[in-house]
């Protein structure tokens, strides 16, 4: 079954890769208009909680004179993959067992420059007053066996509808340039091979992570240096403009 949408809406964008539709898995026929809500709810709910991390973002710039967020992304789960999951789980397939058991439907990853960066941002966006964190993975400080790292928060944010606000939840996963460049190649990897990828393969792609790793803990101390120079030099020149 079809579902007509507007053709300029992130959920659109997101979900779909023809313009104008949304193809509902026959078994939700007869829920159509509660998981056309759904997703509707979820695209709302990404789009809250990216204004927040702009407007973030652009306080910080201000304050410390960078960046710390380099890119958001952010999508919504097909239909299908939604169907796949709720079916290998053993859960009903449902719109009430989708909204109920399902925590990454509605999905942002936010690319930060450093692993500092990372847990500034996480610390920021449970300070939200209208933000509620369900649960914490930190695969930073404890990484998958093949190397994964990054740092998971599955929130909810408050929808604002004509009856009143309506809690939804949004995974968010906050990682390095680095950390995103390592997991973009794993997941070409998995997909390719189904899974299945060589041993040797799967050993060369940890021994990629410990590099990224030590990359991203270089630049850091790099980018410190950095600052403390030009801060020792601000001092000394306080008429010199900073870049």
């Amino acid at each position: 079954m079809n579902i007509n949408l507007n053709p300029n809406s992130e959920l659109n964008q997101s979900i779909v890769n023809v313009p104008d539709v949304v193809q509902v898995p026959d078994v939700w026929v007869n829920e159509a208009r509660q998981f056309r809500m759904a997703m509707m709810m979820y695209a709302c709910a990404i789009r809250e909680v990216k204004t927040k991390l702009e407007v973030l973002n652009d306080e910080l710039s201000i304050k410390n004179q960078r960046n710390p967020i380099e890119m958001i992304k952010s999508r919504v789960k097909k239909p299908m993959s939604i169907l796949e999951k709720l079916q290998r789980r053993g859960l009903p397939v449902s719109v009430e067992s989708m909204v109920k058991n399902l925590d990454d439907v509605a999905g942002i990853r936010i690319i930060c420059s450093f692993t500092s960066d990372i847990y500034q941002i996480a610390e920021m966006i449970a300070a939200q007053g209208d933000v509620t964190v369900i649960h914490v993975k930190d695969y930073i400080k404890n990484p998958k066996p093949n190397g994964y790292k990054s740092y998971h928060m599955v929130v909810t944010v408050p929808v604002y509808l004509t009856d009143g606000p309506v809690e939804t939840k949004v995974e968010i996963q906050i990682r390095s340039v680095a950390m995103d460049f390592w997991a973009s190649l794993e997941h070409k990897i998995a997909y390719k091979f189904e899974g299945n990828a060589p041993e040797g393969l799967l050993h060369e792609l940890k021994d990629c992570a410990d590099v990224v790793d030590m990359l991203d803990k270089k630049m850091f101390s790099l980018n410190e240096a950095i600052t403390a120079y030009a801060k020792e030099h601000q001092e000394t020149d306080p008429d010199r403009e900073q870049i």
